[in-house]
Parts: structure tokens; sequence; C-alpha cells
């Protein structure tokens, strides 16, 4: 399920000079296939100091978005299952159970429900949707293509030099 956000009513005397997502967005993105292994996303993340990749299909569809949070999420059994077998988690043997995490794919642990914004979009909405959802990052797309990503680093650095600029 795709979410595109939607637009909010507002008005906007200086409707011509807000920044927009395009503006700010980051255009090199890295990205994965569904049947990436987990071990090679993890990989990525790690040596590009990135906390999450979408996920596109092999025309550039987005279909979802993997995080470390998924990654990490996924080592920890369902509640309902700690709940029906009144058993205690076992951490150090969750641990060591990582090895079999790296074996499986994103498929298996990637988020499907994405939410995304458009290019034309001001920073500031984009923003507000990606902190109400408690968010690091949000794709950014056009008919469901990827064109870029934003992350809250990129919104803050842009209203940071804004400010200093107009002073």
């Amino acid at each position: 399920m795709y979410q595109k956000l939607g637009q909010l009513n507002f008005i906007n005397e200086h409707e011509s000079s807000y920044m927009q997502v395009k503006d700010t967005m980051c255009t090199n993105v890295k990205t994965c296939r569904k049947e990436t292994p987990i071990k090679d996303v993890a990989t990525t993340m790690c040596f590009n100091k990135i906390s999450g990749l979408p996920v596109v299909d092999d025309e550039d569809n987005l279909i979802g978005i993997i995080s470390e949070k998924d990654i990490l999420c996924s080592m920890f059994p369902d509640m309902r299952d700690l709940i029906d077998g009144g058993s205690k988690l076992d951490f150090e043997a969750m641990e060591k159970d990582y090895s079999g995490i790296l074996q499986k794919t994103v498929e298996d642990v990637m988020t499907k429900d994405v939410f995304m914004v458009g290019p034309e979009q001001p920073i500031l909405r984009a923003a507000s949707m990606m902190w109400l959802r408690k968010f690091r990052r949000i794709p950014v797309t056009e008919n469901n293509k990827l064109v870029g990503i934003l992350s809250m680093g990129d919104v803050h650095k842009a209203v940071f030099q804004e400010s200093l600029l107009s002073k």
C-alpha cells in the first residue's frame, strides 16, 4: 500500500519563495531490490553511514523501504508468541542469531506501506510529515518513480543555511 502525503490547505503570501523538496533532496540515492540479501543491505548501510534504503523494482518504481530498525526488529519474536508461550527473552541468543537474519532477503523484513512526498512540496510540509510519523527520511517520487530522498538532516541544513542568508 502506498500513500502519497496529502496536500494541506494553507495560505502562503510568499508561495513562490518557499523551499521545495526538489531543492534539498538527495538525488544520488542508494537503493536495493526485494530479492537483495539482508547481508548486502546491512553492509551498504554500515559502510555508507546510512540508516535506510528505498526498495525499487526494475523500473525504479518504489515498492518499499528498509531501515536498520526493520532489520533489528526482525530479531525479536512476535509479542503474541511471547505472551502465548510465557517465555522470557534470551537477548544473548538473539544477538548470536543475527547471522540467521543476514540470510533473509529485503522482502522478508522491508516496510511495504510507504509514505512518500513529491518534489514540488515545501520542505517544511514534508518535514512535518516525517516528524509526525517519526521518520528520519522519506522517499521523493514522481508517478511512483523514485527521484530522490529527503532526510531530516537535509531539511535542517537547508533551513539553517536559508536563515543565515536572510540576515
